[in-house]
Parts: C-alpha cells; structure tokens; sequence
C-alpha cells in the first residue's frame, strides 16, 4: 500500500477517492456540470494513480503539484490550487 505523508508529517494510506473527490468539487465550482466534474475528476484521478504506482510513500504536496499539472483547464486548477487557502 502506498503512503502519503501530510503537512504535519503523519503518515497515512494514498487513498485515490481523495483526489477525485478535490477535483470533482474544485469542477463543480467552476460550475461545470456534473458529468463534466466527473470527467475531469476521473481523468486526473487515473494520471496520479499511475504516477503513483511507481512511488514508495510521497507527499502530500507531491500529490497536489501534480494533480494541478495535470487538470488541463486552468480554471479548475486555479481553484483547486486555492481550496486550502479557503479553508
């Protein structure tokens, strides 16, 4: 099983519906549709779940910089990249 560790340095399973999940929602506040968010959230999810495969234990920054350079539509990376920002 793969290991992310956090901001704080705790360690925990990579858990893909994660990604999904902060793509999905960064979507659908760019008001897209939900099948649109669910595109972009599958597709993503799929490219880090590959990029993954190949890595030990990564960081949770690791994670985010490459969801972002992955979401092909700026707009959705912009708010995903904010998310933390706001909350």
């Amino acid at each position: 099983m793969k290991c992310v560790v956090k901001r704080k340095g705790i360690e925990e399973p990579y858990d893909e519906k994660k990604v999904y999940a902060s793509c999905y929602a960064a979507a659908l506040n760019c008001h897209y549709s939900e099948k649109k968010s669910e595109k972009i959230a599958y597709d993503v999810m799929k490219k880090i779940n590959a990029w993954i495969k190949k890595k030990k234990s990564v960081g949770s920054k690791e994670i985010r910089d490459k969801v972002i350079s992955n979401l092909k539509d700026r707009d959705v990376a912009l708010m995903y990249e904010h998310h933390l920002d706001l909350s």
